[in-house]
């Protein structure tokens, strides 16, 4: 029963197969009430241009159209089944205002000043060279663009990061410093209880 725990659970990093798929329909509905909240502390507007790194299921590309009227929306994941699910999710809108295809977030494949919001929910605990990454949504974003993370917050001594591989547990002060030393402005830490967090900030 352990190992099925950590196998499920060690999908969260990179969904593959039938488990993986599982939980891909899992993060959708898991994640919504983080997600509506965290989103709540983002200035839309219509008509923007928006990412959401580590899409997952795609969940979030959806919810991201509805903030912005006529809005267009690009999604990128390290997992090709993650990539078929968000695909399949927004198949309605694909190709045309919802973009979503395979990479990672250290290398992000859009041009310089693409995106008024980027979006990462529950997804920098995996992120590789998270400075790095940090700095490759800076130079997709436009100037005044607005990057947000969303997560449930960690306890340093939780056991989650060695449940889950390649997970690396973060707070929300680390990352408002790592966002601030990448060069964001006006970085907020976000609170609800009994675990949200967002960190949002501005690049001036």
């Amino acid at each position: 029963m352990k190992n099925i725990f950590k196998d499920f659970f060690s999908q969260c990093a990179r969904p593959e197969g039938f488990l993986g798929r599982v939980m891909l329909r899992f993060m959708n509905f898991g994640h919504a009430p983080l997600t509506n909240w965290g989103l709540d502390h983002v200035a839309f507007l219509n008509c923007m241009t928006m990412a959401d790194i580590g899409c997952g299921g795609g969940a979030t590309l959806k919810r991201l159209l509805k903030r912005s009227q006529g809005s267009k929306v690009y999604g990128i994941d390290i997992s090709e089944e993650s990539v078929a699910k968000a695909r399949n999710v927004n198949k309605q809108l694909l190709g045309n205002r919802v973009f979503v295809e395979q990479g990672s977030a250290d290398r992000l494949p859009w041009d310089n000043q693409t995106f008024d919001v980027v979006t990462a929910v529950e997804t920098v605990y995996f992120w590789p060279n998270l400075p790095k990454c940090f700095q490759e949504v800076k130079r997709v974003l436009k100037p005044g663009g607005q990057f947000a993370v969303m997560l449930e917050v960690i306890e340093g001594d939780s056991a989650w990061p060695s449940v889950v591989e390649g997970m690396t547990v973060y707070s929300p002060e680390q990352l408002k410093d790592m966002l601030e030393q990448a060069g964001f402005s006006d970085v907020e830490v976000f609170r609800k209880k009994p675990s949200y967090a967002t960190i949002k900030g501005i690049l001036k």
